[in-house]
C-alpha cells in the first residue's frame, strides 16, 4: 500500500504565502514524478505544478513565478511554496505521485487533499 499525506493548507490573506507538503510512504520502489493539482468549487481538477524524471519541473501558466515546487528524495516528499497568493488560488490542493511499488506495479496515487483559502 502507498499513502500520500498532505499538510500545510489554511487561510491566508491575498498576497500572503503558504507551504504545502506531501509525503509518500509505503511499499514504494521508484517514484517517476510527483506534483500538485487543485480543484475549486464548481471547477474540474487542474494541474498546478510537478516534476518528472523525464521532463524535470514544470508549472502551469497561472502559477508560474509565484509557486515553487521542490522535493526531498530521501523523504519521498514534495513541497509547494506558494507566494503572492490570490483569491483565485482558493481550492482544495491534491498531491499526485506516479510510482512503482515493490511488487512491480506502477500507477498514480492521490492524497486526500488540503484546503487553501485566500481571503481578506
Amino acid at each position: 500500500q502507498v499513502q500520500l499525506v498532505e499538510s500545510g493548507g489554511g487561510l491566508v490573506q491575498p498576497g500572503g504565502s503558504l507551504r504545502l507538503s506531501c509525503a509518500a510512504s509505503g511499499s514504494i520502489f521508484s517514484i517517476f514524478g510527483m506534483g500538485w493539482y487543485r480543484q475549486a468549487p464548481g471547477n474540474s481538477r487542474e494541474w498546478v505544478a510537478g516534476f518528472t524524471i523525464d521532463s524535470g519541473i514544470k508549472y502551469s501558466d497561472s502559477v508560474k513565478g509565484r509557486f515553487t515546487i521542490s522535493r526531498d528524495n530521501a523523504k519521498n516528499t514534495v513541497y509547494l511554496q506558494m507566494n503572492s497568493l490570490k483569491s483565485e488560488d482558493t481550492a482544495v490542493y491534491y498531491c499526485n505521485a506516479n510510482l512503482s511499488v515493490k511488487s512491480g506495479q506502477r500507477g498514480d496515487y492521490w492524497g486526500q487533499g488540503t484546503q487553501v483559502t485566500v481571503s481578506s
